[in-house]
């Protein structure tokens, strides 16, 4: 269940929202101005907000640069203004969503969600991976070996990084060749040996003696601490 903070100065709107983002199972809290959204934003740390840009006493992108400032929550901007340079400004102001009303409950239900999904993809992409004395950071793309850093080619980094995100899991040449390479299986095998060689050889280890990378025969490859 997502925390929601609604921020809406029609009062029939902001009520209609609140009842309908209930049943569809969300804890929805709300304000109707920009400063008591700001403060109930900063209070509650709510997982999203939902901000009309025509406030009352501040615009609601003016409210956005000023959440912006403190606070990483995800924002659906829902307003009433559907032109572009609103749009454009919402969005450069550190928006996650925009959608314009008149809109149905269940479009902005999809948008939460997705905008949801999204944050939490990103978070997770931002915590460092470590697996034995192995330490993947993604969103710097580096990595560390026993604390020493490791020069990988940008290939390289995205085939260590995938594999580390299922680490001791079996993940098939195939898997690879389609979410590292975004190629096709076509059967070849050759691009994803070779590079498993060369980040065997800048590991320290070999296939004959792996440390992290172990081949499972005719199936695929796994990263495990040693």
């Amino acid at each position: 269940m997502a925390q929601l903070l609604v921020i809406e100065d029609d009062a029939r709107i902001r009520t209609a929202l609140l009842r309908a983002l209930t049943d569809l199972g969300h804890a929805v809290s709300s304000a109707p101005t920009a400063m008591a959204g700001l403060q109930q934003a900063i209070d509650g740390r709510p997982d999203l907000v939902v901000l009309d840009l025509g406030l009352p006493d501040l615009d609601g992108s003016e409210l956005l640069r000023m959440l912006r400032a403190v606070s990483r929550v995800p924002v659906i901007v829902a307003t009433a203004r559907d032109d572009d340079p609103s749009m454009v400004a919402a969005l450069d102001a550190g928006a996650d969503d925009y959608v314009v009303k008149p809109y149905s409950a269940i479009q902005l239900d999809a948008r939460i969600r997705a905008v949801l999904r999204r944050a939490a993809d990103t978070e997770v992409a931002e915590t460092p991976v470590e697996v034995g004395r192995l330490v993947i950071r993604p969103r710097g793309r580096t990595v560390e070996l026993d604390g020493v850093p490791v020069d990988l080619t940008p290939k390289e980094f995205d085939l260590l990084a995938f594999l580390a995100a299922r680490a001791g899991e079996v993940v098939t040449k195939k898997e690879l060749l389609t979410e590292v390479w975004r190629q096709p299986y076509g059967g070849s095998d050759k691009t994803v040996d070779v590079h498993l060689s060369w980040l065997r050889r800048k590991l320290g280890e070999s296939a004959q003696e792996p440390r992290y990378l172990h081949t499972v025969r005719g199936v695929g490859v796994k990263l495990l601490a040693p």
